[in-house]
């Protein structure tokens, strides 16, 4: 499971090192292979292939036309690329998505159970400023058991 979250940095080439807590279990688990992407473009979304591959079976299975699926689809595909950890453990933010997310300098790797996200971290902090966990929030996972 791909918890917590660590700093890193992306260096001159666009690589950033992915940090060993989730390193070592992605490999172990997946391999090296990974899918880079975003849903959005505000920040990038590494999934192991195998989980990739997982969530695109279950896209397949909705109705091709719906406009939701099409939209995701094109997103997806539209920052996506197949890359791999090198012996390092480093991996290539290609430059579409590394501008749009702003992926420079220091960074906040942030374990989402099958995936991570990398955040620009002074926009991920902005982003916790902005928009803070709340008492509804709270009501609202309590009615989910959480």
């Amino acid at each position: 499971m791909l918890r917590g979250s660590a700093l890193a940095k992306v260096d001159d080439k666009g690589r950033v090192k992915i940090p060993n807590l989730f390193r070592t279990f992605i490999e172990e688990t997946y391999g090296r292979d990974v899918f880079v992407t975003s849903d959005s473009g505000a920040c990038v979304q590494v999934f192991p292939l195998a989980v990739w591959i997982e969530k695109e079976k279950k896209i397949a299975a909705l109705p091709s036309m719906d406009p939701s699926v099409l939209r995701y689809q094109k997103v997806v595909n539209y920052f996506g690329q197949p890359a791999s950890l090198d012996d390092q453990g480093r991996l290539l933010i290609h430059p579409l998505l590394r501008s749009h997310s702003g992926m420079q300098g220091e960074v906040t790797v942030i374990g989402q159970q099958i995936y991570l996200e990398i955040w620009n971290r002074e926009k991920f902090e902005a982003i916790l400023g902005s928009d803070p966990f709340t008492d509804e929030d709270r009501r609202v996972l309590s009615s989910h058991g959480i």
